[in-house]
């Protein structure tokens, strides 16, 4: 149930000196859209009466049955920190509605939330934590971006080496002003890329935060002259970016993966849990690392994980467990990246760990040592798989999965299989820079 109400939200619009209000939601690719109204429309899309074509919305409807209604979601209403000179303009987060009243089967944040009531029958609350990265890239002479890092700074880099530092400190003053509870931001490994954090929170919450946030970094960047890029490997030979993302339980108001009685002070539920990410993560990779980009970043030797396992001591897991116990116990997923579907990609991986607590699915024995150092026949060994090399492989494992394909529902799985399918087509007939160095001279 919302905190806000009707009343309150007219009220602060016309405190806050509210012109315009962006109506906000994601298509199933993840990109953010939005309708824009008047301050006069804003009682109308409260009253989730905002209608809007869904057509032209990749991977919503068919034409002859395009109508969809926007359905504001109260608490996510917020105050963009710029043109304030001019009218403040706010934003509401939506789900989709058809025009019969009922959800929309198409959209990813109803799909969240549905899997948010699976968990709340079964007792649990999950939070999530998102580490999401991105790269500011210089723009030319058009304003067109460029692969043009602005500095040369490395992991936890300070100026003059993190030339970025004066753009992400904005990014992060426009955040708060917005009411996000953002923990930490620095420089990353690569030149160009930052990294900011946020705090721990429940789940569509978070999934509403990486949304927020995406817009938020590019419209900051460009008033730097700069370009903010979420694609997971903008760079050949450097490190790609990531969203690891931390994630609990919470029942009866305490950490569920907590037990001090055990050896690794994890509950049984964390270990089902994790069994849960292992056993659909060739699955819900189609998910978490949804283009072809995506595989260029999963590669080992750059710190992004592709062994299907878990640790308490090495980054080199899908898995990784966390020191902090007691209310902070939580497992960090490293592989999804920043181009996810927000809403999608918290749905199949929680949908996952509930699966491995419903089945008590053990997750075998920690691999302490780091498994780059070890060979193929050593991994084989151990048992130890690794995730799809590419999307369409990714794409095959998730359609021999039902309890992820059903998590997704038929609308979003046809349609995202499409989407994926039309885009490595595209792929494969469209000649690269690589093949033209690589062959033009030589041929």
């Amino acid at each position: 149930m919302s905190k806000l109400t009707k009343q309150d939200i007219l009220k602060k619009a016309d405190e806050l000196g509210v012109k315009f209000v962006r109506l906000q939601f994601v298509d199933i690719l993840g990109i953010i859209k939005n309708v824009a109204i008047t301050i006069g429309q804003l009682k109308t899309a409260l009253d989730g009466k905002i209608m809007f074509d869904g057509s032209s919305i990749e991977g919503f409807t068919r034409i002859h049955e395009s109508d969809m209604y926007l359905m504001p979601d109260y608490d996510t209403f917020a105050i963009f920190p710029w043109h304030k000179e001019k009218g403040s303009i706010a934003r509401l987060m939506c789900d989709i509605y058809t025009p019969e009243g009922e959800p929309f089967k198409g959209c990813p944040r109803t799909t969240l939330k549905n899997v948010i009531k699976e968990a709340k029958e079964m007792g649990y609350e999950m939070h999530a934590g998102p580490e999401p990265e991105f790269f500011l890239f210089e723009k030319d002479g058009n304003g067109n971006p460029t692969t043009i890092t602005n500095d040369n700074g490395g992991y936890f880099d300070l100026s003059p080496v993190d030339l970025g530092e004066k753009a992400r400190r904005d990014i992060v003053l426009a955040l708060e002003e917005m009411d996000f509870e953002v923990e930490a931001s620095h420089h990353e490994v690569a030149p160009g890329q930052h990294e900011i954090d946020f705090k721990y929170t429940p789940v569509l919450k978070t999934a509403d935060n990486v949304a927020t946030f995406k817009f938020v970094t590019k419209r900051i960047a460009m008033e730097h002259n700069l370009h903010a890029t979420f694609m997971p490997k903008p760079i050949f030979g450097e490190n790609g970016s990531g969203m690891h993302v931390h994630q609990s339980l919470f029942k009866d108001g305490k950490n569920a993966f907590y037990d001090p009685d055990d050896e690794l002070q994890l509950s049984e539920e964390a270990y089902y849990y994790i069994g849960g990410l292992l056993k659909h993560a060739k699955a819900f990779t189609a998910i978490t690392n949804p283009i072809i980009n995506s595989y260029k970043r999963l590669l080992p030797g750059y710190e992004a994980p592709v062994y299907i396992t878990w640790s308490t001591q090495n980054r080199s897991a899908l898995v990784r467990v966390p020191s902090a116990r007691e209310n902070s116990t939580r497992l960090e997923l490293r592989n999804p990246d920043p181009a996810a579907n927000p809403y999608l990609a918290m749905a199949v991986t929680l949908k996952a760990g509930l699966d491995g607590i419903k089945n008590k699915i053990d997750p075998g024995q920690q691999t302490t040592d780091n498994i780059y150092d070890m060979n193929a026949l050593e991994r084989s060994k151990r048992k130890i798989e690794s995730l799809p090399a590419n999307i369409m492989q990714a794409v095959d494992f998730l359609s021999k999965d039902n309890l992820i394909k059903e998590t997704l529902g038929e609308h979003i799985y046809e349609h995202f299989v499409v989407a994926k399918e039309l885009e490595t087509e595209q792929y494969n007939t469209f000649v690269h820079d690589w093949e033209l160095d690589q062959y033009l001279l030589k041929y």
